[in-house]
């Protein structure tokens, strides 16, 4: 069995715009990727002020490589209307670190809760349908230090497992940082470890 360390999410530079109508109601929904709570919430800011004159700006999120950090809001609709329908489509893509925000201007004609419900769904929906998904490998990080006459050895493994350097000091003692993912990371480890023991 592998060792699960990939997920998905969506391209950062990649903001995937949908749009629903429903009786004269118009949603615009957003989709981002995001890192942390606060840059989620900062676009929460963003779009309420960008549509200030919009009845509501509901939003839901989902963080982490488990995926299991995830906020919604309803922003004034019914309860479970609007948050819940968004933050489902972003579960159903099996995606993560993603953040949609749906801006509704209300139409005058009530939908009822049902109607709600399918058009933040598909509002968000649409969204994701217009963003490119890319698969993100869950890294570990390895730090090591060795001596200055081992480098080539170092540099041999590093080609042939090609780690992402993050950080490097040549010096005496020479220190690398890796990031690697986490499938692999014990074997980087050993084989690096098997040089500074001479093995």
């Amino acid at each position: 069995m592998t060792l699960n360390d990939t997920y998905k999410t969506i391209r950062k530079a990649n903001i995937g715009e949908g749009f629903y109508s429903e009786k004269r109601s118009k949603f615009l929904a957003f989709a981002h990727h995001v890192e942390s709570v606060e840059e989620a919430m900062e676009l929460v800011k963003e779009y309420r002020k960008k549509y200030y004159d919009a009845r509501h700006c509901c939003y839901a999120y989902r963080l982490g490589v488990e995926g299991k950090d995830f906020r919604m809001n309803d922003d004034g609709e019914p309860s479970s209307t609007a948050g819940k329908p968004i933050l489902g489509q972003i579960v159903s893509a099996e995606l993560t670190d993603v953040f949609i925000c749906v801006i509704r201007y209300y139409g005058g004609v009530n939908l009822g809760t049902g109607g709600l419900i399918v058009a933040y769904r598909e509002a968000a929906a649409d969204a994701l349908r217009n963003v490119e998904v890319e698969e993100k490998f869950v890294e570990e990080i390895i730090d090591f230090s060795f001596s200055y006459p081992m480098m080539n050895d170092v540099m041999k493994i590093v080609k042939e497992m090609n780690p992402r350097i993050i950080h490097q000091q040549f010096d005496n003692t020479c220190e690398m940082r890796f990031a690697i993912r986490k499938s692999a990371a014990e074997i980087l480890r050993k084989r690096l470890n098997s040089l500074a023991f001479g093995e």
